[in-house]
C-alpha cells in the first residue's frame, strides 16, 4: 500500500481524498492542516487530522505528501519546504513561474534524495501532454488552449487572498467565435483577450472599498490584467444559491498540415467537461502520486513534470496488462 498524506483541506483536499479512496493500492494515512484540527472533519472513517507542525515528525510514515494549498502564495513556499522531508506532489499552476518552481523545488529534492512532481492536474497537466503530443506528430502547425466555461481554483483563490475579499468564484469562459474559427484548421492570431473572458462573483467584507477591490482584481498581473474582466459583488446566499459548484473544462487544439505541398489540414482536439474541478484534479494528481512512488523507490530524485514520466508509471495494471487490454 502507499500511504498518502493530504496537506490542505479545502475543495482540492478532499477531492484527492475522494480519489484515494478509489485506487485500492493507497491508504490515506494523514491529514494535516493550518487550521485547529479539531475543526477539520474528513470522510474517511478512522483518518486522523494533524496541525502542519506534525509534518516535521511524520516523514517514516507517508510515502508521497499531496500539498493541496493555493499558487499564489502556498506552494512556491511549502512545496521546496515538504521537498527536503518527503516525496510531494502539488498542482501549481501559475504557468509563467513554473520553471522557477521547478528549480526551486529541484534543488531541494536533489539533495535529500526525494522525488517530487509539480504542476499535476488538468492543465498544468494532461493538457500539457496534449500539447506536446500534438507538437511532436504535426511539427508545421498551431496549438491553441481553451479553458471553460468554469470555476477556476487558482483564479478563484488568488481573488480570495485580497484584502476585504470573504469569498470569490471565477468563471472562465473561452470566446465561442475564436472557438470556431480554430476547429476550421484557419489557424488564426489571437490576442489573449480574444480567446477568454473573466467573470467574478465576490462577497466583499462589510464596509470594504469595493472600488479597490475591483481595481485590484483586474489589474493582478498573471490572472487577470490581460483579460477583459468582469466583476460582479454579490450576497453570500447568493453565492451559495448560484455558485456552489465547481464545474469546468476546456479544450487543447492543434492545427496543422501535412504533404509535400502543405495540401492536407489535421485538426488535434482533447476536450474535457468536468462537474467538479477539484474531484478530477484530485484524481489526476492520485495517479501521479503512484508515479512519484514508483520512481522514488527506481532511485530517481528531484523535480518532475508530467512530460518527464512515462505512462505505464501511472497504471495500478502491470505491464501485461496494459498491453493485453490498452495497447
Amino acid at each position: 500500500m502507499i500511504r498518502v498524506g493530504i496537506f490542505g483541506y479545502g475543495n482540492l483536499g478532499k477531492g484527492v481524498e475522494c480519489a484515494i479512496a478509489k485506487n485500492s493500492d493507497m491508504e490515506l494515512v494523514g491529514v494535516f492542516t493550518r487550521r485547529d484540527p479539531s475543526s477539520v472533519q474528513v470522510h474517511t472513517a478512522g483518518v486522523p487530522v494533524y496541525h502542519e507542525d506534525a509534518l516535521k515528525d511524520m516523514a517514516n510514515d507517508i510515502d508521497v505528501l499531496v500539498l493541496c494549498g493555493g499558487s499564489a502564495t502556498d506552494l512556491p513556499e511549502q512545496t521546496p519546504k515538504y521537498a527536503v522531508m518527503y516525496n510531494v506532489v502539488d498542482s501549481f499552476d501559475t504557468h509563467a513561474r513554473i520553471p522557477e518552481h521547478f528549480a526551486n523545488v529541484d534543488e531541494a529534492a536533489k539533495k535529500a534524495g526525494k522525488t517530487c512532481v509539480i504542476s499535476c492536474g488538468w492543465d498544468p497537466g494532461m493538457f500539457s501532454l496534449n500539447r506536446l503530443y500534438a507538437n511532436c506528430i504535426l511539427p508545421d502547425g498551431k496549438d491553441y488552449t481553451f479553458w471553460g466555461k468554469g470555476v477556476s481554483q487558482g483564479h478563484s483563490d488568488a481573488v480570495r487572498r485580497i484584502d476585504g475579499v470573504k469569498d470569490c468564484r471565477q468563471y472562465t469562459i473561452p470566446v465561442d467565435a475564436a472557438m470556431q474559427a480554430v476547429r476550421e484548421g484557419k489557424q488564426p492570431e489571437f490576442t489573449t483577450r480574444e480567446k477568454h473572458t473573466r467573470e467574478c462573483f465576490v462577497v466583499a467584507e462589510e464596509g470594504a472599498d469595493l472600488a479597490r477591490i475591483e481595481s485590484e482584481i483586474k489589474n493582478m498581473p498573471n490572472y487577470f490584467a490581460d483579460y477583459d474582466t468582469t466583476v460582479h459583488f454579490i450576497t453570500e446566499e447568493e453565492m451559495q444559491r448560484d455558485h456552489s459548484g465547481l464545474p469546468h473544462g476546456g479544450s487543447v487544439i492543434r492545427t496543422g498540415v501535412t504533404g509535400f505541398h502543405d495540401e492536407n489540414t489535421h485538426v488535434v482536439e482533447y476536450n474535457i467537461k468536468l462537474d467538479s474541478n477539484p474531484e478530477f484534479t484530485g484524481s489526476v494528481i492520485v495517479a501521479y502520486v503512484r508515479a512519484v512512488y514508483r520512481m522514488n523507490q527506481e532511485g530517481q530524485n528531484g523535480c518532475k513534470t508530467v512530460f518527464d514520466i512515462a505512462p505505464a508509471y501511472l497504471s495500478p495494471l502491470s505491464g501485461e496488462e496494459i498491453r493485453a487490454h490498452l495497447l
